[in-house]
């Protein structure tokens, strides 16, 4: 927990998601670089203005998504986003490749300067929209360790959302974060079923309890519910909240920031 709080600085840090427009290659990308790493400049300063703890970037635009295989189109300009993200606010900087791409999150975050990556297929295997992903903890790690980035945290999802569980159905989450814990996860991640879906309060309480690791919630969380989440969790992560009409593919709406921030330091 030491390293989780001498990064962020803050008591339940709350991280805000930029979901960067699509990247070279994808379906969706439409031919301007520039215009991609402005967009996301100009969020981060967004984010910066309304006091926000930490951001993260990810790749959510670039559907449909490959199963733990981007190209280096992909982690060079979005090592390159994050570089200028930090270079700008110089705040706690995160990086998730989807879908699954944790080694390549690693190698973007390490040439960026960034501080953690969201993993997911960390622990367990499971069924995604991309397919089955297997657990990738024992190669993620010596991949850190053989390119010296151990500075860099790795937060990973269990029992992650838009995906099937039936093959785990017998190891129930807390069994799970126990894992991801002995597996020398920094931190699990807790979410709904799918984007902007509420985590179960009941579930973070049960984790809580049994692991020393932070605990993250990782969806649903509104200016409604944050209370009993920052009653339980150890830090958030929000994304479709913050945007125009709670909508992840919308810009960010800075007049949500500024009153979710605010509560939150009233909880502080």
């Amino acid at each position: 927990m030491k390293k989780f709080h001498n990064l962020f600085g803050k008591k339940k840090p709350v991280i805000g998601m930029i979901h960067l427009k699509p990247l070279p290659g994808t379906p969706r990308y439409t031919g301007n670089v520039k215009r991609v790493i402005d967009e996301a400049l100009s969020e981060a300063k967004l984010y910066k203005s309304c006091g926000i703890d930490s951001i993260m970037i990810e790749n959510m635009h670039d559907v449909p998504y490959m199963n733990r295989n981007v190209g280096p189109e992909i982690t060079s300009l979005m090592s390159i986003i994050g570089y200028e993200i930090k270079k700008e606010t110089n705040l706690p900087i995160g990086i998730q490749i989807l879908a699954g791409a944790n080694k390549e999150a690693l190698a973007a975050a390490n040439a960026g300067s960034l501080d953690f990556i969201r993993a997911e297929g960390f622990v367990f295997g499971h069924i995604a929209d991309e397919g089955f992903i297997q657990s990738d903890a024992g190669e993620v790690l010596r991949y850190r360790k053989s390119i010296d980035a151990e500075n860099i945290m790795i937060f990973s999802d269990i029992k992650k959302k838009h995906s099937s569980h039936s093959i785990t159905d017998d190891t129930d989450i807390v069994e799970t974060a126990k894992a991801a814990e002995f597996f020398m996860s920094d931190g699990v991640i807790i979410t709904g079923i799918a984007t902007g879906k509420e985590a179960q309060t009941n579930e973070i309480e049960a984790v809580k309890q049994q692991i020393d690791i932070p605990v993250l919630v990782g969806s649903g969380v509104t200016s409604t519910n944050c209370d009993k989440f920052i009653d339980t969790a150890d830090g958030l992560i929000i994304g479709s909240y913050f945007k125009v009409d709670g909508k992840w593919f919308n810009p960010v709406d800075k007049a949500k920031v500024e009153k979710f921030m605010e509560k939150v330091r009233s909880f502080r």
